[in-house]
């Protein structure tokens, strides 16, 4: 078998039967791939026909139900792989209510073809300031401009992901929603906008949404009045008793509902004494987990909350905190609930309309009007739960449950992954930078990066769960190369890229460029990168240390210094990677590459940007911003 074979990305596996495929395939004979391919062909028409292969011979398929007609398409906008997810249970239920359901990436779709689109379900989540997932971005940016045309064909609904904790919330859902009535179509239920916990809501409006495509298009009567198909047989197939696909036997058990409790191996500050910055290296045990993960993977981390934190919120709220609450028949106070369960700092503006029945308070009743919209906004930045209850006292006590369902589940974080699995097993590494500032009066901390730096030690157990990102993955061809951009913190996955290629042998050629403020006192993981350019692992190095000269200098400047070999690097079919701060420093370096392709590609700004869109579109420029 040739050693390159690998599963599509399209493929319709999960990520860890993905891994175990990929693993098997290039170990295959020739003669156990086809009786494989028999297997499998066998299989597939038993589950289609209801039965199920056998140790010993299949028995024929029963007649199915004749070929479903009425299509039906599921567009998907992903930065992080939750609305893939959502897309993928919705073709789920689709398919299970008679529906020729097809799941669509945005970045994959064909714009062309939205004019003639009939049933459309849209689930979409909004990345930074209110804006769409990178993939999907030139999609969105045809629906949203005066080329996108009429859709009086077309039926839809829109289910947005996001997090209240930002301004604009789901805006890019509801951008959706609008437009697309905008242009014609008939919206056949309500939008609906989740927020981190997306689960429940999610299911609600795939319920409803489904009911309604269901009354509308008369799928079941279509089906019921169609000829039946001629049934398919399965041929026999003798399986070995003991045959097992190489990594399918074990299933991934931990997730977010029910993370892993892992052990914290070391955790420590890598910035030299003098520093402004606090970035901690953390590595996690994961021995017993069954947990696995690839470079570009992301690590969730569900963190308690700060206990002087907790203790503010429930005094300004009313409460002492040896309150009594049973939850799930254990019995705990009122701050272990709220530190163990609950966001406690984040606040939005969804959360202060929930509370105003409780304040009473016309100051805020008139921020939340409408046309107070810019000053409300104003009002929240850089506060948190506790300055709501400080400013507007509850005008009466609050009970607790009252204030349970003002509050949130606490959100996971997620980090990029800074080791390879290859390098070391049974283990994962972060590098988290501990967020201190000060705003209003206040001292405050990023919750889960203070979590690491001030409460967890080696010993520790920490709840962790996998998050697999698609989007973000080294070539699938090892000798590629591969150009990364990681100032800060985004140092961490291409340490996970240069680890997992040192350990997998890839002869790819790699240039990595990182920035901080100063050398001698934050250069993260300095000497793992001097002996990688020694031993020839890592190709070229560049560095920016912007306060370590009297201009400063980023990583985007040190791109532009060596623009004439970067851009004969991404001509010779470089992938290029970019991770860390998406407020600033990732559009800089996006426009960075776009002037880089404009000048030595010999281009219009213009062409110059489509061509960085389409290194965009073929996956060979891919951010990790956040």
């Amino acid at each position: 078998m040739p050693q390159n074979i690998q599963i599509p990305d399209n493929a319709p596996f999960a990520h860890e039967q993905k891994v175990a495929l990929n693993a098997l395939l290039p170990t295959l004979q020739p003669a156990q791939a086809m009786w494989l391919g028999g297997y499998f062909g066998a299989l597939g028409q038993a589950m289609l026909g209801g039965g199920a292969a056998k140790t010993s011979q299949a028995p024929a398929a029963a007649a199915p139900a004749s070929a479903p007609t009425v299509p039906l398409l599921i567009l998907f906008g992903s930065e992080s792989g939750n609305s893939e997810g959502c897309a993928q249970e919705a073709d789920k239920a689709a398919k299970a209510a008679g529906f020729k359901s097809t799941v669509v990436d945005m970045a994959d779709y064909d714009m062309s073809k939205i004019k003639d689109e009939e049933n459309v379900l849209v689930i979409v989540s909004t990345w930074g300031e209110g804006e769409p997932p990178q993939n999907a971005t030139p999609f969105y940016e045809f629906m949203m401009g005066d080329q996108a045309p009429k859709l009086e064909k077309m039926r839809f609904s829109v289910c947005g992901l996001g997090d209240t904790g930002y301004a604009d919330f789901c805006q890019c859902g509801k951008d959706f929603d609008k437009r697309l009535a905008d242009l014609g179509a008939e919206r056949i239920y309500d939008r609906q906008d989740c927020d981190v916990e997306f689960e429940a809501p999610f299911r609600e409006w795939l319920n409803g949404a489904m009911e309604k495509m269901v009354e509308a298009t008369g799928v079941k009567e279509q089906a019921a009045a169609a000829p039946a198909a001629e049934p398919a047989a399965a041929p026999a197939i003798e399986v070995p008793s003991d045959f097992k696909m190489p990594g399918l036997e074990k299933e991934e058990g931990y997730s977010k509902k029910n993370p892993f409790p892992a052990k914290i191996k070391n955790n420590f500050v890598m910035n030299a004494e003098g520093s402004a910055k606090e970035v901690l290296h953390v590595e996690i045990d994961l021995e017993g987990s069954g947990m696995t993960y690839e470079p570009g993977d992301a690590l969730g981390v569900i963190p308690s909350n700060c206990p002087e934190v907790a203790d503010d919120v429930l005094r300004m709220a009313g409460f002492r905190g040896d309150e009594l609450k049973e939850v799930d028949g254990e019995l705990l106070s009122l701050t272990e609930l709220v530190m163990r369960d609950y966001d406690i700092t984040s606040l939005s503006r969804s959360l202060v309309r929930k509370y105003l029945p409780f304040a009473k308070n016309k100051a805020l009743d008139k921020m939340l009007e409408d046309e107070n919209k810019e000053k409300l906004s104003e009002w929240l930045w850089g506060r948190e739960i506790r300055d709501l209850f400080a400013e507007f006292p509850p005008a009466d006590s609050l009970t607790v449950d009252q204030l349970l369902n003002l509050l949130r589940s606490q959100p996971p974080r997620l980090y990029s992954i800074a080791s390879s699995l290859r390098k070391h097993p049974d283990e994962v590494h972060l590098t988290v930078g501990a967020v201190r500032y000060n705003a209003h009066g206040r001292e405050r901390k990023g919750v889960c990066s203070t979590f690491f730096a001030d409460r967890v030690q080696a010993g520790d157990t920490v709840p962790v769960y996998m998050h697999h990102n698609k989007n973000f993955k080294l070539p699938a061809d090892p000798d590629t190369p591969i150009i990364m951009v990681g100032p800060g913190t985004g140092i961490a996955p291409f340490r996970s890229f240069v680890e997992d290629r040192e350990a997998t042998g890839a002869r790819g050629r790699n240039w990595l460029f990182f920035g901080d403020q100063r050398f001698l006192y934050d250069f993260y993981y300095q000497t793992e990168w001097q002996d990688y350019l020694k031993s020839g692992i890592l190709t070229k190095m560049d560095v920016a240390f912007s306060r370590d000269t009297d201009k400063k200098v980023y990583v985007q400047d040190r791109m532009r210094e060596k623009a004439k070999e970067l851009y004969a690097w991404i001509e010779e079919g470089a992938y290029f990677y970019v991770c860390g701060d998406a407020s600033r420093m990732a559009k800089d370096v996006h426009q960075a590459m776009i002037d880089i392709v404009k000048e030595h590609g010999g281009m219009s700004q213009e062409d110059a940007a489509a061509y960085v869109k389409k290194l965009q579109k073929e996956k060979r420029y891919q951010r990790d911003v956040y």
